[in-house]
C-alpha cells in the first residue's frame, strides 16, 4: 500500500526535473512513511512511498525493476491471491525472491503482459515503464478501490495517488464549471472528470497506454456489465454467498502486520466480524465511531459484538474542537470538499487505530450490491412518486426531514433523473428554488452508466439504481475510505468488494435483494445463524452526523459560520443568487430542512480557505 506518482515527458529530449519528482513524491509521505524512492530516466521518472504491508523487508522497495532491466513500476495496492501464481512462474523459470505481491505483478506481466488483469484477485493503481518500447502503461483495479489521477500540462504527462501530488508538481489549481455543477446536484464528480481543469482520473477497470511520440490509447479490461450477462446461475446463492464471503475475507487477511475492523454496529461490518470469528481469527482489535445523539448511535451495538467474539474494542466521540480540526485535516486529504460528511470520523478513527494496526477492513460496498439504502425504496413503484408528490405539494407531512426529503425526490417525473439523482441529497427543483441554478449538469458518464443499467436490467429501477451507483456512489465511498485511512497510515479492504460477490450478486434474482422488510436478504440469509437478532432486525443508522447542530451549537464552529455567511464563495457567479444568510438564520432558528442545502456549500467554502489557498 502506497502513494505513487510519476512524470512523462511527451518530447522525449526533454529530462525530468528530480527537485520536482521528489516534492511530489513527498507530498504523498501520509500513504507511505516506512520507505521512499525514485526512478529517472532521461523523460520518464517514478516515485514511491511506501506503507510496508506483505514482505516488509528492503527486498519490497520500489519503484520494482524487472531482473532484465527492461520493465520498472510503481504500484499501490495488494494482489490477495498473489501466491496462486507461485508455481506458474516458477515453471516458466522465474525465481521467486521476495514474499511481495510486487514482484509476482511485475513477473505476471513479463508472463502474460496485460491479459494477466482478470485473473487478479485486488485493488491496484500501477505504472509499468516499457524501456524497449518507450511506452508508459497506468492501470486501476475493477472498482476502483485504489485511486490514479492524471494531468497533460506543458507537454507533461503527470500522475499520482492524489491530486496533490500534480498541484504541487506546478498544474494550475483551477475549478471546472462541470465538475462544479456536478458537485452541487449530484454531491461528487464520476467518471474520468473530477472537480478541477485538467486533472482527470483513469476509470476503475481501465488502461492507458502512452506511447513516446504522444499518442494515447484507453481500453477497458473489464465490463461489470459481460461479466453479468457471462455469469452461470448460481444453484444455492446462500450456499454460494457464505462461501465466497468467508473466502474474500480470508484473502484479506493476508498480511505481515496486524489487520483491524472498522467496526460500526450495523449488519455489513458486524458480518465482516462474524466471519472472522467462524474462521477462528484471534486477537482482532476492532474500532468504532460513538456519536452522544441516540439516533445516529450503534456503539452499544459494536460493543456487544466485539465482547460477543472476544476481540478487542475501541470507541472514540468526536465534537467540538476536535470535530473542527479533523475537519480541516479531512479536506487536505481529500484534495475536494467533503461530500459524505463522515470524513472527519473516519480519519480520526484510523488515527485511533493506527498505533494497533496497518490494515482496517470495512464493510463498505455491501448496501450497493445488496440494495441497502432506504432511497432505493422508492423505486420500488415509482408510479406512487406522482401521488407523493401531490400529497407534498399540499405540506401535509414534510416537516419531518425524511418525508421533506422523499416529497421533494418525488417531484422528479423522468425515470432516468430518478435514477441519476437517487444519491443526492438535493434536487434539480430545490436547486433551482433555493440557489437561483437552473441548468442541469451534462452528466454524460452518469447518462452512459445509466444506459448500460437500463440494458442490463430493463424496466428494474430498484437494479438500475443498484448498478449506477456501484459506478458512481461507491467510487465515491471508495475514494472517502481510501483517503482517510491513507491519512493515517493505513491501508482499508473491502471484502464485500470481491469481483466473485459482485459479478455473482449482479446475476441474482430481485427477491435475493429485496425480500423482507429491509431488504439485503441473501446477507441477512446467510448470517442468520452467526448474528444475534438485534444486529440482524436493526434500524439502520450508518455513519451518518448531525451537522446542522454542529455548526450552528458547536462554540469550534461558530467564528466558522460567521465567515460563511461573507464567504467569497458567493460572489461567483454560479453561487451569486443564493441568500446564504437567510439559510444560514433560519438554520439557526433549528429548521433542520436547511441542513442539505449549507453543507455542500459550506464544506466547499472550507475547502477554499484551507486547501486551496495552500497551491
Amino acid at each position: 500500500m502506497c502513494g505513487i506518482n510519476g512524470i512523462l515527458h511527451l518530447q522525449s529530449q526533454k529530462k525530468v526535473d528530480e527537485r520536482i519528482l521528489i516534492k511530489m513524491r513527498d507530498s504523498l509521505e501520509h500513504r507511505g512513511p516506512d520507505d521512499k524512492g525514485i526512478f529517472i530516466d532521461n523523460n520518464i521518472g517514478f516515485g514511491h512511498r511506501r506503507l510496508s504491508i506483505l514482505d516488509v523487508s528492503s527486498a519490497g522497495h520500489q519503484p520494482f525493476l524487472s531482473n532484465d532491466g527492461r520493465y520498472v513500476m510503481t504500484y499501490n495496492g495488494e494482489i490477495y491471491n498473489y501466491k496462486e501464481f507461485y508455481p506458474e512462474l516458477k515453471s516458466n523459470g522465474f525465481d521467486i525472491e521476495t514474499t511481495s505481491d510486487t514482484e509476482v505483478l511485475m513477473k505476471l506481466f513479463e508472463l502474460h503482459g496485460l491479459k494477466m488483469l482478470h485473473r487478479l484477485n485486488g485493488m491496484f493503481a500501477f505504472a509499468i515503464w516499457d524501456k524497449l518500447e518507450k511506452k508508459l502503461i497506468v492501470a486501476r483495479d475493477r472498482m476502483g478501490v485504489k485511486p490514479l489521477y492524471y494531468s497533460f500540462y506543458n507537454e507533461i504527462f503527470y500522475f499520482a495517488s492524489e491530486q496533490k501530488a500534480l498541484f504541487t508538481a506546478g498544474v494550475p489549481l483551477k475549478m471546472a464549471q462541470e465538475g462544479l455543477e456536478e458537485y452541487i446536484f449530484n454531491r461528487f464528480v464520476a467518471g474520468e472528470n473530477t472537480l478541477y481543469q485538467n486533472v482527470k482520473k483513469v476509470l476503475p477497470g481501465h488502461v492507458m497506454t502512452l506511447h513516446e511520440g504522444g499518442k494515447v490509447t484507453t481500453e477497458k479490461w473489464w465490463d461489470l456489465k459481460k461479466e453479468i450477462q457471462n455469469q452461470p446461475k448460481i444453484k444455492n446463492p446462500v450456499e454460494w454467498f457464505r462461501e465466497t464471503f468467508d473466502d474474500s475475507i480470508k484473502m484479506r487477511m493476508i498480511s505481515d502486520v496486524p489487520v483491524g475492523v472498522l467496526l460500526s454496529g450495523g449488519l455489513d461490518s458486524s458480518s465482516v466480524l462474524a466471519s472472522l470469528h467462524h474462521q477462528n481469527y484471534k486477537d482482532i482489535e476492532t474500532f468504532n465511531i460513538g456519536f452522544k445523539e441516540k439516533e445516529h448511535n450503534e456503539s452499544h451495538l459494536a460493543k456487544m459484538m466485539a465482547e460477543k467474539f472476544d476481540y478487542g474494542f475501541h470507541t472514540m466521540q468526536l465534537e467540538n474542537q476536535n470535530l473542527y480540526d479533523q475537519l480541516l485535516s479531512a479536506t487536505y486529504f481529500q484534495d475536494e470538499p467533503i461530500m459524505h460528511l463522515s470524513e472527519p470520523h473516519l480519519l480520526a478513527l484510523s488515527k485511533m487505530a493506527k498505533p494497533s494496526v496497518k490494515v482496517l477492513l470495512s464493510g463498505e460496498g455491501a448496501d450497493e450490491l445488496m440494495g441497502g439504502y432506504v432511497r432505493y425504496k422508492a423505486l420500488k413503484y415509482p408510479s406512487l412518486l406522482n401521488s407523493i408528490a401531490t400529497i407534498g405539494a399540499l405540506d401535509l407531512f414534510n416537516k419531518q426531514p425524511r418525508y421533506d426529503k422523499l416529497t421533494r425526490y418525488a417531484q422528479i417525473s423522468k425515470k432516468s433523473e430518478l435514477v441519476i439523482f437517487n444519491g443526492s441529497n438535493i434536487y434539480p427543483k430545490d436547486i433551482a428554488e433555493i440557489y437561483g441554478i437552473n441548468a442541469l449538469p451534462k452528466n454524460e458518464y452518469r447518462k452512459q452508466i445509466y444506459k448500460d443499467a437500463k440494458s442490463l436490467y430493463p424496466e428494474n429501477l430498484r437494479r438500475q439504481a443498484l448498478y449506477f451507483d456501484q459506478h458512481t456512489y461507491l467510487c465515491s465511498l471508495l475514494d472517502r475510505n481510501d483517503r482517510c485511512t491513507m491519512g493515517a497510515s493505513i491501508e482499508c479492504r473491502e471484502p464485500f468488494l470481491d469481483p466473485r460477490l459482485i459479478i455473482g450478486l449482479g446475476s441474482l434474482d430481485d427477491k435475493w435483494l429485496f425480500a423482507g422488510k429491509k431488504w439485503k436478504f441473501i446477507l441477512k440469509k446467510a448470517m442468520q445463524e452467526r448474528l444475534p437478532n438485534e444486529i440482524l432486525q436493526f434500524k439502520k443508522v450508518g455513519l451518518s452526523a448531525p451537522w446542522g447542530d454542529y455548526i450552528t451549537k458547536s462554540t469550534a464552529f461558530k467564528d466558522e459560520l460567521e465567515s460563511f455567511s461573507k464567504s467569497e464563495l458567493f460572489q461567483m457567479p454560479y453561487f451569486e443568487h443564493i441568500n446564504i444568510q437567510k439559510l444560514v438564520v433560519n438554520l439557526q432558528k433549528g429548521d433542520n430542512r436547511m441542513t442539505p442545502y449549507i453543507m455542500p456549500l459550506f464544506m466547499m467554502h472550507i475547502w477554499m480557505k484551507s486547501y486551496a489557498a495552500k497551491f
